[in-house]
């Protein structure tokens, strides 16, 4: 079959089953009301989870940053991209999260990527949620090393698999909060089970990184565990810190490791320094403004309660993730062009991107929503069409 013919029949498939993807145009600074084609919407679709991505000391960070390093870092890290300020960076993120040593990379993906594939080879194995983000399965996959998938949150059915285990290195990895259901992993039972084992274990805390606990440390500080427990822990710089990039946080010897073997990171050029900089006044906010997480947590709370007032199909969430179940991709669609009509901005997330039959709204909250915008959202939500079959399948 002719390639193009080929790609053209799928993309008219896609359409059909109201699973194309499409790019919004967005003609303003990213928060909570945004642009779109000469309209403006609410969003709540958003990952600034503490509000920081527009904030005016980040922008005067980066603004200063690009003054005096460029808009390009010019190199890869290993050549002469790495400068002071990434290396500051690394360095207070390291002091942040209690470990030896960071090491930034330009996006999640490229740094679960180069962790994997660089500590994994074809004669270990790697134990992961079903549920883990694309990337940490793209990595296994990479890595050559057995791929184990267990049932999503339960411990039992790692224990298991982990016990089918003859030779070779075993890796748990495991997202701290998974980005389409919300939920936290049940990370104690994790670590008994990564004992038990003699396994490694990583977390990918993209979502919990300055969202959960006090101090915005996340996954690991919301259930008190150190760097002994979890040995390997992923941060992105682009959801809570409003910035851009990621970063891997480890004892010496593996970031050192990475330096040598990853190739996601030796073979790219490095993000700009001024991201770095503006990413350093970003990590100090997070750190001192302990107000946004609370505010957070109380529209959560709000937003929750008013759902289970609607009797909305809310999947089991105590994070800014919060799903809305409408089953279909065409249900989710409709439903997102309904709210749109009312001047709110929800993505539908159909599949492969969640399991067929689960196609949903997912619905997040930022520090910078108010308690009004939450209200408004709900009065929207409750002129939903909601088949019953739905709510049974969430409650």
């Amino acid at each position: 079959m002719n390639l193009f013919k080929k790609l053209n029949d799928d993309l008219a498939l896609r359409h059909s089953k109201s699973l194309y993807r499409s790019r919004l145009i967005v003609d303003s600074a990213a928060d909570i009301q945004i642009q779109i084609a000469g309209q403006s919407y609410l969003s709540f679709c958003t990952n600034d989870y503490l509000g920081l991505a527009n904030h005016p000391e980040i922008k005067k960070a980066f603004i200063a940053g690009a003054e005096r390093w460029g808009v390009g870092s010019g190199s890869a890290h290993l050549v002469t991209g790495h400068t002071s300020a990434h290396h500051q960076l690394e360095e207070e993120l390291a002091q942040f999260t209690g470990r030896e040593k960071v090491l930034l990379f330009s996006s999640g993906y490229m740094a679960n990527q180069g962790v994997i594939t660089a500590l994994m080879s074809k004669h270990d194995h790697v134990f992961e949620d079903k549920l883990n983000h694309a990337s940490l399965i793209d990595a296994a996959l990479l890595s050559e090393a057995k791929l184990h998938r267990y049932i999503h949150a339960d411990v039992a059915s790692l224990e298991r698999q982990l016990s089918f285990k003859k030779q070779g290195d075993a890796l748990i990895v495991t997202d701290g909060v998974f980005s389409m259901d919300g939920d936290i992993a049940p990370l104690p039972e994790i670590v008994l089970a990564k004992e038990k084992a003699s396994a490694i274990l990583m977390v990918d805390d993209a979502h919990g990184f300055g969202v959960l606990g006090n101090q915005g440390k996340g996954s690991l500080e919301y259930f008190n565990l150190d760097a002994q427990q979890v040995p390997i822990l992923m941060g992105t710089l682009g959801k809570a810190l409003g910035t851009s990039g990621a970063f891997i946080a480890a004892d010496e010897v593996v970031i050192e490791t990475l330096i040598q073997k990853a190739r996601s990171y030796i073979f790219t050029t490095a993000p700009p320094a001024a991201i770095a900089e503006a990413t350093r006044i970003g990590l100090k906010l997070l750190a001192s403004e302990s107000w946004r997480r609370e505010h957070l947590k109380k529209l959560i709370e709000r937003f929750k309660q008013g759902a289970d007032q609607l009797n909305l199909p809310l999947m089991l969430s105590d994070t800014p993730i919060q799903p809305l179940l409408a089953g279909s991709a065409e249900q989710a669609v409709t439903w997102t062009e309904m709210l749109k009509a009312k001047g709110i901005l929800v993505t539908a997330m159909r599949p492969p991107t969640v399991p067929a039959g689960t196609a949903r709204l997912r619905i997040t909250f930022s520090a910078n929503h108010t308690e009004e915008h939450v209200d408004y959202l709900l009065e929207a939500l409750a002129l939903l069409n909601i088949p019953d079959k739905v709510k049974e399948s969430a409650s």
